[in-house]
């Protein structure tokens, strides 16, 4: 360990496991979403009889890819209230102290480094805020999506019993009054919330690129062994 320098854990085991399924399945639902929305690639086998099934294989692989974000969502808003590391959620919550500290990592980010007064060892509360909106683009997605889902269930009848099709339009119904009253209203914010996703993800990977370099204390290193080095003040 370079001098000056302490070592803290900022994830567990756990939490770099969800991340890393996030960005797998974020990676498959927008590619796969896309070519739902409108196809932009075929199989390169020219047999028509098994061309039809790219369809089916598109919407199969956006499902799965859903479904783990929509678990390891539920995952996370539990860890935010009861994780035993650390709790997020008394980040979010607007204190003296915790707006205080939002704006000076808006104001270090801005300044390029050049004002840094917080203690940047631990999930500062811009970095909460900031994921918090991830998620929340999540459920959205997740509402907006399971809406879509169920049109396709016309006949209210499913595999696993009529009680799915019932829950889900109990459950979702309220989208298509919420985005403007038609299921393509529901269509349009769905697609729309993917490239909002898209966007959150850049500046992310920019982000933890960008106090890489100027923190000089390992942060991209965080979601591959769990572990920064911040300074020492002491």
């Amino acid at each position: 360990m370079k001098a000056g320098y302490k070592k803290v854990e900022r994830m567990t085991r756990s939490m770099r496991i969800i991340h890393w399924i996030n960005v797998i399945s974020v990676v498959a639902a927008v590619i796969t979403g896309l070519y739902i929305g409108h196809p932009y690639y075929q199989s390169f086998i020219a047999d028509p009889a098994v061309d039809k099934y790219v369809m089916a294989w598109n919407r199969w692989v956006h499902f799965i890819g859903a479904i783990l974000l929509d678990v390891t969502s539920i995952v996370v808003a539990y860890l935010y209230f009861f994780s035993r590391f650390e709790k997020p959620y008394k980040k979010i919550i607007p204190t003296g102290k915790n707006v205080k500290e939002f704006i000076e990592v808006v104001l270090n980010l801005i300044t390029l480094n050049r004002r840094k007064n917080f203690d940047s060892s631990h999930s500062d509360s811009f970095n909460v805020v900031y994921f918090t909106i991830l998620h929340l683009m999540l459920v959205w997605m997740l509402l907006t999506g399971l809406q879509l889902y169920v049109h396709g269930l016309a006949s209210g009848h499913s595999s696993i019993g009529d009680w799915w099709p019932w829950l889900l339009h109990f459950a979702t119904d309220w989208t298509i009054y919420a985005t403007g009253g038609s299921l393509m209203d529901v269509r349009i914010s769905h697609h729309y919330t993917c490239w909002w996703i898209v966007a959150w993800v850049i500046f992310h990977v920019y982000y933890q690129i960008w106090r890489t370099i100027y923190w000089r204390e390992g942060d991209m290193a965080i979601v591959f062994g769990g572990y920064k080095f911040a300074k020492d003040e002491k």
